[in-house]
């Protein structure tokens, strides 16, 4: 083996987590957002892992034939929803469900050729400000979609949350989320058809909002949403574990400076180790000396700037250590949210970031 980078994916987590939903959330339907490659696990796996979900949530259409090519026969929802006319035959083709956010596509749909009718879901902008129709244009676009012969039956009312991992009463997201209900609310009274509302945050801290679809993203993945929490926190597993090994153990001098710009000077005699990951392999660079990981089981840290292949570790708590020793960069004892929060990120990028040299087991 050329490089020992390995990325273990805790299917049993998946199925974990998906069930974690399904009981914080019991009268709502479960559509498993799997875009990004399944936050970077692997779409196939763990769509495979996750197939008692309700439905699938993409964010290309690339993914949803992946999902078919897989054998997986649930409903799948384009989230961003169609790009061009040519779009909607491969939507038909694929039996896929597409979010409708702007006029320009209900436009298309209104010309759309015969053919099989395409179930939608209307997403109103009720205060996030990134896609989908303002409350006061949410009546007409749903008149026009109702009446337009390539639309099925059954639209589909949704939203989405700006600031749902704020469950504070007092705070500004949450005042956010509650105007959010009320703006959604007044926007389709009156309106036929099942509601969606939740992301992994509101899942987790806004039981009113579960409504009849949730539509858990990180969560499934044992990732935590909300700040300065982990997925260990509201009864999450990790999905991945990130480990590599120990190709260099070196003595250095006190005094001496490791690593590129010489970042961080060794505080006495000791015992340096070097593994064999790097940001080419989707670890941050960002990440600053002393963010943790585990050697042979023992914490210890970073030292030194993160190179493209390899990083530097402080042995000093490990004296026993030796090549072809195991290192943990994220995993069920050291949660991704961690690294993510000293690296000035959150856990969803780095678990998206890991990159195609980086080898996947299914654990």
């Amino acid at each position: 083996m050329a490089r020992p980078t390995c990325a273990n994916i805790h299917t049993d987590a998946l199925r974990h987590n998906l069930a974690q939903a399904r009981a914080l959330a019991p009268h709502s339907r479960v559509m498993a957002v799997v875009k990004a490659d399944g936050y970077g696990h692997g779409l196939e796996r763990v769509a495979r892992a996750l197939e008692g979900a309700d439905a699938f949530g993409v964010a290309a259409l690339s993914d949803a034939d992946r999902l078919r090519a897989a054998g997986l026969s649930q409903p799948i929802v384009l989230l961003s929803g169609f790009d061009e006319a040519d779009d909607l035959p491969q939507l038909r083709r694929l039996g896929v469900e597409t979010v409708v956010h702007h006029i320009s596509q209900i436009e298309m749909l209104e010309q759309a050729a015969p053919g099989d009718p395409i179930r939608c879901w209307l997403k109103v902008d009720s205060g996030m400000h990134r896609l989908g129709f303002a409350p006061e244009q949410v009546r007409e676009a749903y008149a026009r979609l109702s009446e337009a012969a390539s639309v099925a039956d059954g639209i589909v009312l949704m939203n989405h949350f700006a600031s749902s991992d704020e469950f504070d009463g007092n705070s500004p997201g949450s005042r956010q989320t509650r105007e959010q209900l009320a703006a959604f609310a007044a926007a389709t009274e009156g309106l036929r058809g099942v509601r969606s509302l939740s992301n992994s945050a509101a899942v987790l801290g806004w039981p009113e909002a579960h409504a009849d679809w949730i539509r858990p993203g990180g969560l499934l993945y044992g990732i935590s949403a909300v700040e300065g929490r982990t997925g260990a926190d509201f009864g999450l597993r990790p999905a991945m574990t990130l480990s590599t090994r120990l190709i260099a153990v070196n003595r250095v001098r006190k005094g001496e400076r490791i690593g590129y710009a010489a970042t961080w000077q060794a505080p006495q005699d000791m015992l340096i180790g070097v593994a064999a990951i790097g940001y080419g392999d989707g670890y941050p660079r960002a990440a600053p000396s002393g963010t943790p990981l585990r050697v042979a089981g023992h914490d210890t840290q970073v030292i030194g700037r993160v190179s493209m292949d390899l990083m530097t570790i402080d042995l000093r708590g490990v004296p026993a250590a030796k090549v072809g020793d195991p290192v943990e960069l994220w995993g069920p004892e050291l949660p991704v949210e961690r690294i993510a929060q000293i690296s000035g990120t959150i856990g969803y990028e780095l678990t998206c970031s890991i990159t195609r040299r980086v080898r996947f087991v299914e654990a």
